[in-house]
């Protein structure tokens, strides 16, 4: 199958690119140089030519605090993106998936949100993003929505990374416990999409790995399997105060994953282990 990737460079996007080309497809892989998806005229050139079975948009603005003052570029890209991605998928007959987050929903449950359940943003890098949603319901008829969270993975930044480096640059170091959530290993979610994209079996999905922790407890699972020896403290998220509201509880039901007979990804603590064992060879 020839499948574009938009996002390509990016911290998923690297992965779907690696393992789709592994399993044979034929990948376009399309960084921002390549594919600046807020230009429309650029989306429908590059994707007309290319033409697709399936394209997997990986692009996408995440920089969450940012967001709530560069609020026009957060819509441009995942609002206006997203849009000018979905009509040129929709004018070649490509599957469309669509990668997005728990921060559609409020944080403020005390149990998993399932796919149907409603959604509530609170800050804008949710509502840009739910607002992809929107419009990949309203203009695709060959649609993956695909939310995930806490995404950990080998290329650019990310909160295993981070708690590599301090732990041993610093003697003690304060987690926030009262977020809750689940991460997701970045091969641990291409290789469901893999599985996803050459079925029909289209709607609205959670992906994050199994298994739910703080991310005080995601230090702690860190710092075992790296047997790193610093102090973790557990500290309240009004300690840490940023700019964009942080999701309290943004655990994921994956409903549709079981209902549809996929397999549910693996525990985060294996994905965890997997990937410490890649980055340390």
């Amino acid at each position: 199958m020839k499948v574009l990737v938009t996002g390509a460079d990016g911290q998923l996007g690297q992965d779907v690119v690696q393992l789709f080309r592994n399993h044979g497809h034929e990948v376009v892989a399309c960084n921002r140089s390549k594919l600046d998806i807020t230009k429309q005229s650029q989306c429908q050139q590059v994707i007309r030519e290319e033409h697709p079975a399936a394209i997997i948009h990986c692009a996408a603005y995440t920089a969450v605090d940012q967001a709530e003052t560069d609020v026009d570029r957060a819509y441009e890209v995942n609002a206006v993106g997203t849009r000018n991605v979905a009509v040129a998928a929709e004018s070649i007959g490509a599957k469309l998936i669509y990668i997005s987050t728990d921060y559609v929903f409020n944080g403020r449950g005390n149990q998993p949100y399932n796919e149907y359940d409603n959604t509530d943003p609170q800050g804008i890098y949710g509502k840009s993003k739910r607002a992809g949603e929107v419009l990949i319901q309203s203009l695709s008829s060959r649609f993956f929505i695909v939310r995930t969270s806490w995404v950990f993975g080998e290329q650019g930044a990310n909160f295993v990374k981070t708690m590599m480096k301090l732990g041993v640059e610093r003697d003690q170091l304060k987690v926030v416990h009262d977020q809750v959530g689940s991460p997701t290993y970045t091969v641990d979610l291409a290789q469901f999409l893999l599985q996803l994209v050459e079925t029909e079996q289209y709607g609205i999905y959670h992906a994050s790995n199994s298994g739910i922790c703080s991310w005080y407890e995601f230090a702690e699972e860190i710092f075992k399997q790296c047997s790193i020896s610093a102090e973790l403290l557990p500290c309240t998220t009004e300690e840490f105060p940023r700019p964009a509201p942080r999701p309290q509880y943004s655990v994921m039901e994956p409903l549709s994953i079981r209902t549809n007979g996929f397999e549910l990804l693996p525990h985060w603590k294996d994905a965890l282990a997997r990937y410490i064992a890649g980055s340390t060879n």
